[in-house]
This record gives structure tokens, sequence and C-alpha cells, in this order.
């Protein structure tokens, strides 16, 4: 049996946030595709305060900027970056060309090939995400993306040092300072002076999130991204303490990322919600993570590790903390989730800051469909083909023409007959389907 121990705000009210989101984005859009670069500019004076003469920082303005970081962090962020493009280079090593000979005469294959030009949201309004920088850019220059354009908000009104300097080192063609639903919307759509990209990368709040949305189709996106989604699985191997710090160290992303306790222990269910509320009271982040907690905060105590389970896949959450008795076993089972942290001797802060692995993930249950961000989603495979002999030519249009006519598209059918005719030396009438031999 399942028993939720504490529940999260109401799905109605969820849904009624999210429509005027939605509004939101779409009316700011509209005007970024009418007015260009005056319409971006406006709401970035709205929302940011920020309106610099132009939003692109020149090659001086970037070394200037990143000159302000101390050695010591430009260090650490290195190190981060090379976790990264470790993984990702292995990543992309994993997917290779192929050109096989499927029958005599024919050969087909397939080419991975970069997009061309990649748009790289980094959240910098609330956190400067220093991080993010590694996830989108350093991964998007191992696949090979020829133009990689580098964008976040201002950090307390201007350029934030570290994410300059992160964007510098992992090889930003463009680097822009401007944010939100104008930096997605002028990299998309292009205005006067920003030149639109063929697809869109990175994490970012609502707004980003449901403008990406949106956007999907005139471009392309990693995919919707939106607030941080942790869980947590548990027995009694751990205590409340490593519990309760794992669920608000996401929680203070925002007061609406959902952070849930997944457990067949009532003493930690109910001794990590005590320890919660004691640390919220010395927490830095309190304002955030406590909202977070009380709007979004779930508790749920099964009876055995197959109810966890189950209900952990119907949740799909965007983190997955596995501490059990049994965290190879979740691994085995688990099929809905954005990335798995298993054991008390790693977190979801490895994961989102230095570890390698790529921390741009599903969330709002798309764990079901697709995984997250990673080198392969800035290559696309193109497949080819190849006829090299007539009798090949000959013995494949024999089939297609007989399909095609199957299907109604005399003039498909053609188009394989017109082969059959040349290179078998059939005489097939003009719309006919070829007979069989």
């Amino acid at each position: 049996m399942i028993t939720y121990l504490k529940s999260s705000k109401p799905a109605a009210e969820r849904a009624e946030d999210d429509a005027k989101v939605r509004t939101a984005v779409e009316t700011m859009l509209h005007d970024i595709s009418t007015h260009g670069d005056s319409a971006v500019r406006a709401i970035s004076e709205k929302f940011d305060k920020y309106s610099p003469t132009q939003f692109r920082l020149t090659n001086d303005e970037i070394d200037s900027i990143a000159r302000q970081v101390d050695q010591g962090d430009l260090d650490d962020i290195a190190f981060a970056q090379k976790q990264v493009v470790t993984f990702a280079e292995h990543q992309k090593a994993s997917m290779r060309d192929i050109e096989v000979e499927t029958m005599p005469g024919v050969i087909l294959g397939h080419k991975n090939i970069p997009v061309q030009s990649v748009g790289c949201y980094v959240p910098a309004g609330k956190y400067p995400m220093v991080a993010s920088v590694h996830m989108s850019v350093a991964t998007a220059k191992v696949a090979g993306v020829p133009r990689v354009v580098a964008v976040c908000p201002p950090f307390e009104g201007k350029p934030n040092p570290a994410i300059i300097a992160a964007m510098q080192m992992a090889g930003a063609d463009e680097i822009y300072v401007l944010g939100g639903v104008a930096a997605v919307g002028a990299l998309a759509l292009g205005t006067e002076s920003i030149e639109s990209v063929d697809m869109l990368v990175g994490p970012g709040n609502a707004y980003v999130a449901e403008a990406k949305r949106q956007l999907f189709g005139r471009v392309g996106i990693d995919l919707l991204a939106g607030p941080t989604e942790t869980m947590v699985i548990a027995d009694e191997t751990v205590d409340a303490e490593i519990c309760a710090t794992d669920l608000l160290g996401q929680a203070e992303h925002g007061i609406n990322s959902p952070n849930v306790l997944i457990t067949n222990s009532r003493r930690l269910a109910t001794e990590t919600i005590s320890e919660v509320e004691r640390l919220l009271k010395i927490l830095p982040t309190a304002a955030q993570a406590g909202l977070s907690w009380e709007n979004y905060g779930e508790v749920i105590l099964c009876d055995t590790h197959d109810e966890m389970l189950a209900k952990a896949n119907e949740i799909a959450s965007e983190h997955v903390q596995v501490m059990t008795d049994r965290d190879d076993w979740y691994l085995e089972h688990m099929t809905r989730y954005g990335a798995l942290f298993l054991g008390p001797r790693t977190n979801v802060a490895y994961g989102d800051k230095v570890i390698g692995t790529n921390h741009t993930l599903p969330t709002k249950r798309a764990g079901r469909y697709t995984g997250g961000l990673w080198v392969g989603k800035y290559l696309k495979t193109h497949t080819y083909q190849r006829v090299t002999t007539d009798e090949a030519s000959s013995k494949i249009g024999e089939y297609c023409s007989r399909l095609c006519v199957l299907e109604g598209f005399i003039g498909h059918a053609e188009q394989a007959n017109v082969r059959v005719r040349r290179y078998g030396g059939r005489n097939i009438p003009y719309g006919a389907a070829a007979e069989r031999h």
C-alpha cells in the first residue's frame, strides 16, 4: 500500500500557473518576431534592468571580464570542463558512421553530421550557473558544431565573470549577455543584430522552457527542461540527515521545484520530515527551498521495493538519488528518469556541477520518452544509398514497382520501371507494375 505522508500542490493549481506563463511568453515572442532588436531591448530592460550599447561582448570585453576571475576558480572550472568533455568524447566515440552492403550491389549507410549553429542558454538571473556552460557549450564543441552562440542574463546588473570565463574556455564563438525569453526568442527568430541559430539548448526558468516549447519546429531544441525535480529513493540503510540534505539541495533551485522522498521506512519518512524543518532554519537559501518543500515536497511511504520502483517510474523524476540495499536492482529496473545517482557516496550536486555527466535533463515526466542533453543531441544521423550494379537496380526496381502500384503511387512506380527497362532489359508498359519472375 502507498501512503502520502506529505503531498504537493494540486495539479489544477500547477496547470493554472503554466497557463499564465504560456500567455506571457506568446506575447513576448510575437513582439520579438515583429519588432526585432527593439523588442529584445525592451524585454531586457523590463526584466533585467539591463540595456547596454550592444548585447554581444567583443573579444576585448570577454578578455577583460575573464581576467576578473581568481586563478583558483579558473582551475576549478577547467577541472569540471575536463570531466564533461572527457565523458562527451567517449560518448561521441560510441557513435560511428556506417556503410554496409545489404545485398549484392546495394550499399546503404549513414553519417553523423553536427548541427551547424546552436544557441546555448546559461541561467544566471538568480544563480550564476557556471556548470551549464560545460554541459552545453563544451559538449557542442566536442560534437563539432561550427557556430556555438552562448547567452546568459546579467547577474546583479552586469556580466558574470565566471560564466563569461567558462564560455571563453569552452570555445563559444559568440557571447551575448541577454536573458530569458528575449535571449531564446532572438536566437530562434533572429533580429537585425543577432543571427538565428538552428537549435536551442540549455536549462532555464519556466519562461525559458515555455519559449523553447513554442519555438520548437522553427528551431530544434534539446528538450523541455522545466523546474528542477529531485527524488530520493531510500530505505533504512541511510539516515534522515542525508535524505533531507539531498532533497533541500535541489529544492533551493526555485520555489516550484518538486522534491520527493520514496521510502519503505515509516521511521525514515517521519525523521526526514523533521530533519527538513530543522535544516530550513539554518539553510541560507531557505526562502526558496522552504517554499519548494511546502508546495512541491512529497513523502511517499511504500510497503515494498516493488511499490517504490513502480511509483518512481510513474513520477519519472529528473534526478533520482537511490540509497538502498539494492541500488543495482534499481539501475536494472528503472526505466523512466533523467539521471540516476546510485549510493550515498554520490549525489545530484556532483552531476550538476563536476562529475562529467550532463545536467540538462528531462522534467515533467519527459523521461518516459527522452534522455537528457548529450553530445549525440548535436549530431544528426543522415542516411544515404548507392546501387552499383545493373542487376541490383533491376531487382530492387521490380519490388519497388509492384509496391508503389499497390499503394496507388503510379509516378513512384515509374521511377522504378524506368530503371527496370534500362538496366534489366524488361519492357514494362508505362504506369504498370512489374511482373513477378
